[in-house]
């Protein structure tokens, strides 16, 4: 049973007006969730690269993700990366998560969204690279869509498993607010361009060894991050970089210098 709530319009003109205003093509933060999902037996085919330094300790990492919308409301995919370090390369953990949005309301040139979502990120890497462990993650997501502004917000929840080391890694939670900005609204066959500022929060616990917490972790860190989201009707490109501007980790560990992204998205 679809449990989505939907405001219909009234008239025929209503709806069509509705169509013309909304924006061309539903988006998601960069570094955030959003509840945006596939239509129904909709693909998406995506390319991700990404980058990050802590104090000077470098790793990139390539991925492909693959999305399927089971339907109109639900979809499903997995997320297969290659990772590039300083220290190591090799194949990372795969990924599979799924997204259902619950709730919808549209309205004139507008519409709100919710979402619930998990991630399960199995030990499925090459030991180099690989975090030695299952991790699940789970969250909610709200997003507000005008004609020319944006705003999400999201919670996770990351449950992190105890590695091969016997080392309980420590959980983690993840805050989301997210504004955008459409400077120059278009019609579906033109390019479009939205403008992100993501403020993003990480709360990690202390890892523990044999049910001692370990001095060398846990913390919070804060991000500011800018970004761009580029469309042209089914092709997309996200990019944004995370920039730090609060770090309170326990003992010594390695500060982030930065983080970014760019995807390249493609809708069948």
């Amino acid at each position: 049973m679809n449990h989505t709530t939907r405001f219909r319009t009234t008239s025929v003109p209503g709806l069509i007006a509705l169509l013309i205003s909304l924006p061309a093509a539903a988006h998601d933060p960069i570094f955030g969730v959003g509840p945006h999902v596939l239509f129904k037996n909709g693909m998406e085919v995506a390319l991700e690269l990404e980058a990050e330094s802590a104090d000077s300790d470098n790793e990139q990492a390539l991925a492909v993700d693959l999305a399927w919308g089971i339907t109109g409301d639900w979809a499903a995919g997995l997320t297969l990366p290659y990772v590039f370090g300083d220290e190591a390369d090799g194949r990372g953990d795969i990924a599979l998560y799924s997204k259902y949005r619950f709730w919808r309301q549209d309205s004139l040139g507008l519409q709100e969204s919710a979402a619930v979502f998990a991630k399960w990120i199995p030990d499925s890497g090459d030991s180099a690279v690989s975090k030695q462990a299952d991790d699940l993650i789970l969250g909610l997501a709200y997003g507000y869509e005008g004609r020319k502004r944006y705003r999400w917000a999201s919670l996770r929840y990351r449950f992190n498993g105890e590695n091969d080391a016997g080392i309980d890694r420590g959980d983690r939670v993840l805050l989301d607010f997210v504004a955008g900005w459409r400077p120059d609204p278009r019609g579906y066959r033109e390019p479009d361009t939205v403008w992100l500022l993501e403020l993003n929060g990480e709360y990690g616990k202390q890892a523990r060894l044999g049910g001692a917490r370990l001095p060398d972790s846990g913390g919070t860190e804060w991000f500011l991050s800018p970004g761009i989201f580029w469309t042209e009707r089914n092709f997309a490109i996200k990019a944004g970089v995370q920039i730090p501007v609060l770090e309170r980790l326990r003992g010594t560990q390695l500060a982030s210098d930065y983080r970014a992204t760019i995807d390249f998205e493609w809708h069948l």
